[in-house]
């Protein structure tokens, strides 16, 4: 068996595949391109995307070439989703998403040697495509029963799918075609809700020339109650610092379940099996620690942000809760922890900056006026770190951290914070 394919088995990476015996040959062959696509459907991808990445820089680690597709015109279409029709993006929404997807992409694979990735836009060979020759080359290796079949499509007859969701499936298709023919490409990966599209292609392939190709799908990461992983309540964890910042991306990992933890950990962390063995079995000893947690918010913050941005990120954490200093944060981070601690505004309009007492209420750290007098009282309160012991004190404008924001906190794990407006 192929030791590439039984790392990423063990690491959790396969879902499943086309015949496994061949690929494990097919890997042992040699070099193999491979190709994952992204759709632009956002300015940036999220960490659902961040897997696909991961294991196209596994192929290239283990000496294979991955191909990393934008959807320049898939994107127009839209996979068909179980929900409804998507709604189309104009052309030049998803042109500038291209170039923002393709961008993103570049960090996590290397152009150079003989194995050196490639972006390639399927737009390039979908775009002069006239409809009749799409139709008459592609459109009849495709049965429509078996279109039908297809799970999504199949639970959107009743309530609607248009031809052009449905036609996905032989756009996709023509990709692996195409990167087949240009590139010699005879691998796709992908999540596991692509497999109908990948065999759909491979089965293409095979049809107009007769060539086996591959295809691997990982699974659909979930949290240990089975729902979908890489939510958070403000929404998706994206891969662009300025959709989530470096201080939330690093603290939804250092949230992760005790049950899934190590899971999280052989797939997105490229750390050994000793090592993660090392780390699972100190984990168990001393669980408060929460040593899994940790290593793999870093690992996975150092990939997407750098080393710098997670030590910024870790410092805005212990600053929070009075273990470093806020004001040597910078006013992006400051920001970010704001938006953490769902600070509250604070209008300032009558020129008077609000009484310690009002902030500690507004931001939520106390139930009331009355509870934030007694929390004060009692020496619980804390602005910026600093106790309060004055219970008629005001907010001053040199506490306020970048000239607008103050972090409260009602002993040692409560905390929240005030943004002043104008």
């Amino acid at each position: 068996m192929n030791a590439l394919l039984d790392d990423l088995t063990w690491r959790g990476f396969v879902a499943d595949s086309t015949d496994r015996d061949a690929l494990a040959a097919h890997l042992d062959a040699g070099m193999v391109t491979s190709y994952v696509g992204f759709d632009p459907t956002a300015r940036s991808l999220h960490i659902g995307h961040l897997m696909q990445l991961i294991l196209a820089r596994r192929l290239q680690q283990a000496g294979h070439r991955p191909l990393l597709l934008i959807g320049g015109s898939t994107g127009l279409i839209g996979d068909p989703k179980m929900t409804g029709e998507r709604v189309m993006n104009t052309k030049e929404t998803v042109s500038a998403w291209v170039a923002s997807l393709a961008e993103q992409t570049k960090k996590y694979v290397s152009f150079e040697g003989e194995n050196g990735s490639r972006i390639v836009n399927n737009l390039d060979w979908t775009g002069p495509l006239s409809a009749l020759d799409f139709l008459r080359d592609i459109g009849k290796h495709f049965s429509v029963n078996r279109m039908l079949a297809r799970d999504v499509v199949a639970r959107r007859l009743e309530d609607g799918i248009s031809y052009t969701e449905s036609s996905y499936v032989l756009l996709q298709s023509f990709d692996y075609a195409e990167l087949h023919r240009l590139y010699g490409c005879t691998l796709q990966t992908g999540a596991q809700d692509q497999w109908g599209n990948i065999t759909a292609g491979a089965d293409y392939i095979r049809r107009t020339t007769g060539d086996i190709v591959h295809g691997l799908v990982t699974p659909l990461l979930t949290k240990a109650d089975g729902t979908k992983f890489g939510k958070t309540e403000g929404g998706t964890v994206w891969l662009d610092p300025e959709l989530t910042s470096p201080y939330a991306f690093h603290q939804f990992w250092l949230n992760a379940e005790d049950a899934k933890v190590m899971d999280y950990l052989k797939i997105f962390s490229f750390r050994s099996h000793d090592e993660l063995a090392e780390l699972a079995e100190q984990t168990e000893q001393a669980p408060y620690k929460r040593l899994a947690q940790r290593a793999l918010a870093d690992d996975v913050t150092d990939l997407v942000h750098g080393v710098e941005a997670r030590k910024a990120a870790d410092e805005a954490a212990r600053a929070l809760f009075g273990r470093g200093e806020l004001a040597a944060l910078d006013d992006a981070t400051i920001s970010a922890v704001m938006g953490e601690v769902k600070a509250t505004e604070v209008s300032t309009r009558d020129g008077e900056l609000p009484t310690v007492v009002d902030a500690l209420a507004a931001s939520g750290v106390v139930a009331s006026k009355s509870a934030a007098r007694r929390t004060i009282q009692e020496g619980g309160a804390y602005v910026n770190n600093a106790k309060v012991t004055d219970p008629d004190a005001r907010l001053s404008a040199d506490q306020l951290l970048a000239g607008r924001y103050a972090v409260l906190r009602r002993g040692k794990k409560t905390v929240g914070g005030v943004i002043l407006t104008r």
